[in-house]
């Protein structure tokens, strides 16, 4: 298992074992993936860049039975967090895990019992960052994957996918690369 890298849910995402998590993703995920979950951000945070997964244990430690098959309760646990994104397959027998989620989309919210809507849309609205200059954003994102191995070519791509433009794109990558050439980037106007 490895962490599933996403730069923009990786900063402003919640832990899977947050009170947001368990709150609001634990009815769209249900309690066997929403645990998986946990049980993998602890080994995460043990091991950041990756760690291997007795799956037979952790299956028995979240309650699952031994069983690994086709129609196991783990094997549809981790399928339920691929379908929403929560993890990937990368490999043969390697899985990606997110060690933070994104907040639920709109239609998500909708789904929500009314008095959870509303909790949603109160938590929300309190716990909304302040708006955000968008040169800031950018250069924390081309930042983030400049640390993980990128080049210019592909973390320019990757900001202008994003919707940045092209222009912006380029001014943050050359600041992540000053930054990790050990300039501390004041000379374009933010410290990360």
């Amino acid at each position: 298992m490895e962490p599933l890298v996403d730069p923009a849910t990786d900063v402003s995402g919640h832990d899977p074992r947050s009170e947001y998590v368990e709150t609001f993703w634990l009815a769209a995920l249900g309690p066997s993936t929403t645990w998986m979950l946990r049980y993998l951000a602890g080994k995460l945070d043990a091991e950041p860049n990756g760690a291997k997964v007795d799956l037979v244990e952790m299956a028995s430690r979240l309650g699952l039975g031994p069983r690994l098959g086709r129609s196991s309760p783990l094997l549809r646990s981790i399928q339920r967090a691929e379908q929403f994104g929560m993890a990937r397959t990368v490999g043969h027998g390697r899985l990606a895990v997110r060690r933070r989620l994104p907040d639920l989309s709109r239609r998500q919210v909708e789904q929500l019992p009314p008095a959870l809507r509303t909790r949603h849309a109160e938590l929300s609205r309190r716990n909304r960052p302040p708006v955000e200059k968008p040169t800031a954003r950018v250069r924390r994102m081309a930042l983030s994957l400049v640390q993980l191995g990128e080049d210019r070519p592909s973390t320019e791509a990757q900001l202008r996918a994003w919707g940045f433009s092209e222009e912006l794109s380029a001014d943050a990558v050359e600041w992540a690369l000053d930054h990790c050439r050990g300039g501390n980037g004041t000379a374009h106007g933010l410290r990360p």
